[in-house]
């Protein structure tokens, strides 16, 4: 009985899931459609930067408004808004760089910096950065904010990588994929902090992503498979929808 107070907060009001191998797999897999879809949405529909900039982020309000009212943690709810601001981190930018002639260096590193202020405000005002006590409006709101700078910064970094540095596609995901590997070792062998290793592998998994999702989606003469944003988006979303169906039903609890 005297352990129920401690853990009932988390267990019925944390509006962030479990960190499982479901969450990588998903948070993963929604990089890549941010990445796949979208290129689908200005290229293939040819909306342009600006009009999809403007539906997504619309979707994007709403889904968050949704979101932030629910009382407790709903995969369908969450995941929804991730994906959706998996997209509107890439068109940001997208924006930046197509529309303001802003180079990649130079958004890699604003986005750096202003994902790292949101982190000091956040903890500042909190005295932590931990994702499994995100049960007030106020730690909410410091969540999905660094979350969306978390998907620009990776945009503008695995563009960097694999364009700016002239890296190709399959060789920047395999750096993004050593590194992550790096920082999951640190954590399990060498107990490194959960809450910094989290962060960095969550910032690593975005161009690790649109990394995958360009490598897939790419025609051959730019260094991909030529998959096409269509096929690739759809595989993608499906198994996410199939995952994310699959936690509301079971309902799992358990953390790595």
């Amino acid at each position: 009985m005297k352990t129920l107070p401690h853990f009932a907060p988390r267990q019925l009001l944390n509006k962030v899931p479990e960190i499982t191998i479901y969450f990588w797999l998903i948070k993963i897999m929604a990089t890549t459609v941010g990445e796949t879809a979208a290129d689908f949405l200005i290229l293939n529909l040819n909306l342009g930067l600006t009009i999809a900039s403007s539906v997504v982020g619309a979707l994007l309000l709403i889904a968050l408004i949704v979101q932030i009212r629910a009382k407790r943690y709903v995969p369908s709810i969450y995941w929804l808004a991730v994906v959706l601001i998996s997209i509107v981190g890439t068109l940001i930018t997208d924006n930046l760089v197509d529309n303001f002639g802003v180079n990649l260096e130079t958004t890699t590193i604003l986005f750096g910096l202003v994902l790292a202020a949101t982190f000091m405000a956040w903890y500042a005002s909190e005295k932590t950065l931990s994702i499994h006590t995100i049960y007030t409006r106020k730690r909410e709101l410091f969540y999905w904010t660094a979350i969306l700078f978390t998907f620009a910064l990776g945009t503008a970094a695995g563009d960097l990588a694999a364009e700016g540095l002239q890296l190709g596609y399959a060789t920047s995901a395999l750096i993004f994929a050593g590194m992550i590997a790096l920082v999951t070792l640190g954590y399990f062998m060498f107990k490194a902090n959960a809450i910094l290793s989290f962060w960095i592998a969550y910032i690593l998994t975005r161009p690790f992503g649109a990394s995958c999702g360009d490598w897939l989606a790419q025609p051959t003469s730019n260094g991909g498979l030529g998959l096409g944003t269509v096929t690739t988006s759809a595989l993608f979303l499906t198994v996410i929808i199939s995952l994310v169906a699959y936690l509301s039903n079971t309902n799992i609890k358990e953390r790595l």
